[in-house]
């Protein structure tokens, strides 16, 4: 499978079922969508922001159809002025690679450092699918799972309505 050994082993571990989906690398949700259909799922688009001053970073997962432009974004996570985290602070903090961001990074993240803004419109979804850290493959879980492997990993997680 492809992915993080050690993602596989914590599902595993959580209890955390999930369906496997391998495809081409899939690094935007429009390559992405060609791959999921068919599949039962809530697929995500998943945003990785820094603060203005580089010291607080926040990972942003939005229905994939979702459409948000960063001053909304900014606008709704009251952080201040945001703008992408470059390839650097994404492996530092996730250990990921552009194309790739992915709540299951936060297995990364030791120091709890990530705070993580959902879409609320994502509690109605009875599975979600997200990237098991590259983008070769896509992961299907279900939404309570999610929840599940967020509490274990420690970060700050807040439910927000995405208008």
């Amino acid at each position: 499978m492809n992915g993080d050994p050690k993602l596989y082993a914590l599902l595993e571990q959580l209890g955390i079922d999930f369906e496997y989906l391998e495809h081409p690398e899939a690094p935007t949700i429009e390559i992405a969508k060609q791959y999921w259909a068919g599949h039962q799922a809530q697929h995500c688009k998943n945003l990785f922001f820094r603060n203005h001053k580089g010291n607080q970073h926040y990972l942003v997962l939005l229905n994939c159809d979702q459409n948000m432009a960063i001053h909304d974004i900014e606008k709704q996570l009251h952080q201040g002025k945001l703008s992408f985290a470059s390839e650097q602070r994404l492996m530092k903090y996730l250990g990921v690679k552009p194309g790739s961001v992915t709540p299951f990074g936060l297995i990364n993240d030791e120091e709890h450092h990530v705070i993580v803004f959902i879409d609320k419109t994502l509690q109605q979804a009875e599975k979600v699918s997200f990237h098991p850290c590259v983008n070769t493959a896509s992961l299907i879980i279900k939404r309570e799972d999610l929840v599940k492997f967020l509490d274990y990993c420690g970060n700050r997680y807040e439910w927000l309505e995405v208008y």
